[in-house]
């Protein structure tokens, strides 16, 4: 499996989530947060992806882009979820929801349709005050068919 480009970011989850969206998406996230997508901490739009996450802090966020489907490795997560969005600009954006778009984080991609593999790891760890923790989220992109939400990996106890 060949690793096209790859980001490891802090990203500031304000409000226990972040975004991953094509750089022109301008999508209300509002309603894409369903009970349903807050358990399974992630919210799919056509153009932007929510990920939840267990702290209201910076999170450690590695991205990578292959040029096929990776390898799965499920046992090593808590959760994997794997959802599709569209990159209509060729560049797609890595920002908290608070964040101003001209400082978020990018990665350049031919447009298309996309899957992406959000692996969760630590959703435990986080102290009593939720400011320090383990918890680490793993995004992999590459050009897919859309295809609907799925669960890969179910986590085994509620984390929030």
């Amino acid at each position: 499996m060949t690793i096209e480009a790859q980001l490891e970011l802090a990203v500031f989850a304000d409000y226990f989530q972040f975004y991953v969206e094509d750089e022109a998406a301008n999508e209300d996230f509002g309603p894409l947060w369903t009970d349903e997508a807050v358990e399974r901490l992630i919210a799919v739009g056509d153009c932007s992806v929510g990920i939840g996450t267990v702290r209201n802090m910076a999170v450690p966020v590695a991205v990578s882009l292959h040029g096929e489907e990776p390898e799965d490795d499920f046992h090593e997560w808590d959760l994997v979820n794997e959802c599709s969005f569209t990159v209509r600009s060729g560049r797609i954006a890595i920002l908290g929801c608070t964040d101003a778009l001209p400082d978020a984080a990018r990665l350049s991609l031919p447009p298309g349709p996309y899957r992406l593999r959000v692996s969760y790891v630590g959703l435990d760890s986080p102290c009593e005050d939720g400011l320090e923790g383990d918890d680490f989220y793993r995004l992999q992109l590459w050009p897919a068919p859309l295809a609907g939400l799925r669960t890969l990996k179910e986590k085994a106890s509620a984390t929030r």
